[in-house]
């Protein structure tokens, strides 16, 4: 038991390396990575702290060599599935009675480790299993999740703090107890940081948890797990399975023990999870907490007063940064007639001089994109794209498999506001433009609100604060995250609080207090001094 009342480390932002040419940093991080692409590993799963290991062995790839021999991570089955909610229901007693002081050292260290020693590592990991740059690496492995780390603890020991008024003769007190059973993680492969804070934020806050990774994403994940065993995370507080997706989320979600979902991916997935856990809504001993964030269709909006530099530049980095590969990602914008010629040429322009190919060459803006799956979408939408009466490719259109899944950033140009590429999510570097004519401003602002389901991110270019004004109140639900004279994506922790609504999920807001509120279930305690020793009031006379 604490005997004070101690306050955390002040959180500031992880800064960001820039791996200049030459640097040492630079140096370092691709001798890591040469020497990581030259091994051959086998990831495990890791249940109770322990490492498990199956006789099925499925390859290890990398984007942007499929070929490459990286080694192989054990498969697991629902027996292990089994075994890891056992494992954590059996920790969470002795890890929800950890003080908080105790929880929140932890997950300091586990930032100050990856701040440190294992920056190299964990970032070598993201490029070579998720396919990322040098700085789309840094921003996400390295920067956000320290963030995420050193954040969370900050805003745990805020919401601690949140106490109601008491009035004379009592005490009131709230306590924010983890909630009562086990959580169930579910991460994408873009984003190692979304990966390691899903299964950590619970944690944090004395919950135990069963975490699922994409099967994209298992070499970080790997090297999480080293993490959260070096800075002396208790074995069976975090579970990491590799199993089939469906079997796993239909065996944790028929559990009376289920008590709620940290979930990263798709739309679709997201509300098949949804609709079975309302299925057996009548076995929990408690309703679970869902918290979702899924797809989104993210859009910028130009308007004519815009300077044409500043929008084609948002565009080429809010697209095809980490090949579109961001739930954030620009992926269709709606540029005035007036501006079209001018923003064209630019674009053409800066995307002229980038390089596709591995991150191991950092001189290379755009890598492969995740998988063969990815490769044959982006691929559908550009042929289509070619063949369609109402499109056209104003750049690039192409893509290579031989060696890596590399598609080379493409732009579509339609003429049609409801043409398929402009609708539905791609999620690869392939980005749809929409010419409107200038008096249509109004008219086009309803088109973005109401062209896609989903409400994640989107941006507004203008120099007239009035037509900002607009945009701004016309576009109220149309983003979880609005950007004004930016790209829709790079969200910071502790700055802009992530997340969406409508189709895009729950809008619970990852890197902030908000988020953590989902994971504690708070009990009021009345605490009465003097107790009555009648059972008259006043009004008895």
């Amino acid at each position: 038991m604490s005997k004070a009342l101690s306050q955390v480390p002040f959180a500031t932002n992880e800064p960001v390396r820039t791996y200049a040419p030459g640097s040492p940093e630079v140096a370092s991080l691709i001798a890591k990575y040469k020497e990581m692409w030259n091994q051959k590993i086998e990831v495990p799963m890791v249940i109770g702290g322990k490492e498990i290991k199956t006789s099925i062995h499925n390859r290890l790839e990398s984007p942007q060599d499929h070929q490459h021999d990286l080694g192989f991570y054990h498969y697991g089955n629902m027996s292990h599935v089994d075994m890891a909610i056992e494992t954590a229901l059996a920790a969470k007693k002795k890890w929800s009675a950890l003080g908080w002081e105790q929880r929140a050292s932890i997950f300091l260290k586990m930032a100050d480790l990856i701040a440190g020693p294992y920056r190299d590592e964990l970032n070598a990991a993201t490029m070579i299993g998720q396919g990322k740059n040098v700085h789309q690496t840094e921003i996400d492995a390295a920067c956000e999740l320290i963030d995420f780390l050193r954040f969370n603890v900050e805003f745990m020991t805020e919401m601690y703090s949140e106490q109601p008024v008491s009035s004379e003769g009592m005490w009131n007190r709230s306590e924010y107890r983890p909630l009562e059973g086990f959580c169930f993680a579910v991460t994408p492969f873009n984003f190692t940081a979304i990966a390691a804070n899903l299964p950590t934020c619970m944690a944090m806050l004395g919950n135990v948890v069963v975490w699922k990774p994409s099967l994209s994403q298992v070499y970080s994940a790997h090297v999480l797990m080293k993490i959260f065993k070096e800075a002396g995370l208790p074995d069976g507080v975090i579970n990491m399975v590799i199993t089939d997706g469906a079997e796993t989320a239909e065996k944790i979600l028929s559990h009376k023990d289920f008590a709620g979902l940290h979930f990263t991916g798709s739309t679709s997935v997201f509300q098949n999870m949804w609709k079975m856990i309302g299925d057996n809504i009548h076995k929990y001993k408690s309703y679970p907490r869902i918290v979702g964030e899924t797809g989104g269709k993210d859009f910028v909006m130009v308007h004519p007063s815009s300077d044409s530099v500043e929008v084609a530049t948002a565009l080429v980095r809010g697209a095809f940064e980490y090949q579109g590969q961001k739930c954030s990602a620009a992926s269709r914008a709606y540029i005035p007639q007036s501006l079209w010629e001018a923003v064209k040429t630019e674009m053409g322009s800066q995307l002229s001089t980038i390089k596709v190919g591995s991150p191991e060459d950092t001189s290379n803006f755009v890598n492969a994109v995740i998988h063969k799956g990815s490769f044959e979408k982006c691929k559908k939408y550009i042929d289509n794209a070619k063949n369609d009466s109402d499109a056209e490719i104003v750049f690039g259109g192409t893509y290579d498999d031989s060696k890596g899944w590399f598609v080379a950033p493409t732009v579509i140009l339609t003429s049609n506001p409801q043409y398929s590429s402009i609708c539905e999510e791609i999620f690869g570097p392939v980005l749809t433009i929409f010419v409107y004519e200038d008096s249509k401003w109004e008219e086009t602002l309803k088109l973005v609100d109401e062209t896609s389901p989903y409400s994640l991110t989107g941006s507004i270019f203008s120099k007239d604060r009035y037509a900002i004004e607009e945009a701004y109140h016309a576009l109220e639900n149309a983003a979880g995250n609005f950007y004004i004279n930016d790209k829709p994506t790079g969200a910071v922790v502790g700055q802009q609080p992530f997340g969406g609504s409508r189709a895009s999920g729950t809008n619970d807001k990852a890197g902030s207090k908000m988020n953590l509120m989902r994971w504690v279930s708070v009990r009021s305690v009345k605490e009465t001094f003097v107790a009555p020793r009648s059972y008259k009031y006043p009004f008895l006379g």
